[in-house]
């Protein structure tokens, strides 16, 4: 008897106490969301015992912000609620009819901009989106590209999985490269790291397009 009545009461003291009240909510993870925005969202029902709190619920209320990648909310016995976010990151941009796109490396357009940011190239294909098999081609090419080549990218098409093609130098203005707009076709992602230790060399030597689909058989025109 004492036992149950034991825990009876930690049961009341969890569940009805206001000991345990959800008092205060903690935005970690933010860089372009502003966190009063992410509290605004997550409407947590302050003054509601911990353990009856739907965190579940809270975390599809903040994964429906576009910008957001994932969530994960957190109780802690100090009363404090924390939300604990990744911001998508953008890898390229997309032209419509509405302005300039942000898209990140799994295909989603998550926000638009008034200009195109710097550094970010264009990605064209007829279907952009994360369901999209030339969209997951092209970005799976851009994002493991090195350093010293995706610099110089400044749009990548797609036209289907296999076809991916990469122009680089100048092309946009406004961007402040300049360039002879070499084109780069690079195929398919297999053979990813091949295709970069040959089209090393191969860029130095003068030509328009640059074709690496076939990494053993490099072309230039």
């Amino acid at each position: 008897m004492v036992v149950l009545a034991s825990v009876g009461g930690g049961t009341w003291v969890l569940l009805v106490s206001s000991l345990f009240d959800a008092r205060s909510v903690a935005v970690a993870g933010t860089k372009e969301l502003p966190a009063d925005v992410v509290k605004a969202v997550a409407a947590v029902p302050l003054g509601t015992p911990m353990l009856r709190l739907d965190t579940t619920a809270i975390e599809r209320r903040v994964a429906a912000v576009p910008r957001v990648a994932s969530v994960q909310v957190r109780c802690s016995l100090d009363g404090t609620v924390r939300i604990e976010l990744a911001e998508r990151i953008p890898v390229a941009v997309v032209r419509r009819g509405n302005g300039v796109h942000l898209v990140d490396a799994t295909g989603t357009d998550y926000a638009t901009v008034p200009g195109e940011p710097p550094g970010l190239p264009e990605l064209r294909s007829d279907r952009v989106g994360p369901r999209d098999a030339a969209t997951i081609a092209a970005l799976t090419v851009l994002t493991g590209l090195p350093d010293w080549l995706r610099a110089q990218v400044h749009s990548i098409a797609a036209n289907s999985p296999a076809d991916v093609v990469l122009r680089l130098d100048g092309g946009r203005p406004g961007t402040g490269r300049s360039g002879t707009g070499r084109e780069v076709r690079w195929g398919g992602v297999e053979d990813s790291a091949r295709k970069v230790a040959v089209l090393g060399p191969l860029l130095s030597q003068p030509g328009k397009v640059y074709d690496i689909s076939s990494p053993a058989l490099p072309t230039i025109a």
